[in-house]
């Protein structure tokens, strides 16, 4: 069971740049029976990425696939067994590292591609480390709802925070502290919040956007209908 996808369609566009793009998808909310989206909202939820794409391609009368299966039993064996899970995410990361040399790329890594989890709690194989120390030249990356992450003295790993409904003070928070903020829009805006908004969409290269921007995004998906006030009409 591979633990990291290279071939998500957004992930691809980096490539254009430069870089080799992969990301860990868990099972958002509680699916697995574990939280790993302690900030989110009801309008998030409702408009997860999970059932973007091949994840949510359901043979008729069923309401699974083999890929949210995958992302199940790897939340499962990261709370189950958090060891076993940390030693082959740092083998699949350095076949990635080598696969990314071949091609002439930069690997870059995101964490939390359906999950909201504080990594660099996590510390790797008893080895005093979390995985950002373990490969300090390598560039992670990751979007966050939870505006009170130690992470600043982490200089491989970059957040930007994430709107969604009735998060707005933790916004204005985010906002204070530097971070660039990700709001989804039904039509991006160009300034929101007196920042300009940039095109969101383009890469998920988050790490390369300058400071003091708002990240647009479009409603993709469920998002589309969405009545939460997840989306924003600007």
């Amino acid at each position: 069971m591979g633990l990291l996808t290279v071939g998500n369609p957004k992930l691809l566009k980096g490539q254009k740049k430069g870089y080799l793009s992969s990301v860990l998808h868990f099972a958002p909310a509680t699916l697995s029976g574990k939280e790993v989206c302690p900030k989110r909202t009801a309008g998030c939820t409702t408009a997860c990425l999970n059932t973007a794409g091949r994840g949510g391609i359901f043979k008729k009368g069923e309401s699974t696939n083999v890929i949210q299966q995958a992302r199940i039993r790897k939340t499962k064996m990261f709370f189950e067994a958090r060891q076993d899970f940390m030693h082959e995410l740092v083998i699949e990361i350095q076949k990635t590292i080598k696969k990314a040399e071949k091609q002439g790329l930069i690997p870059v890594f995101r964490l939390n591609g359906t999950s909201d989890l504080a990594w660099e709690k996590y510390e790797v194989m008893l080895s005093g480390k979390n995985i950002f120390q373990l490969f300090p030249e390598v560039q992670f990356y990751d979007y966050t709802k939870i505006n009170n992450r130690k992470v600043a003295h982490i200089p491989n790993y970059h957040l930007t925070f994430s709107k969604a409904d009735g998060n707005d003070r933790d916004v204005r928070i985010a906002l204070s502290n530097g971070m660039n903020v990700a709001a989804v829009f039904h039509k991006v805006p160009e300034t929101y919040l007196g920042r300009p908004v940039i095109n969101g969409d383009e890469t998920d290269l988050r790490f390369l956007d300058p400071k003091g921007v708002i990240v647009g995004l479009k409603a993709k998906g469920k998002a589309k209908k969405d009545t939460t006030g997840f989306v924003v009409t600007a």
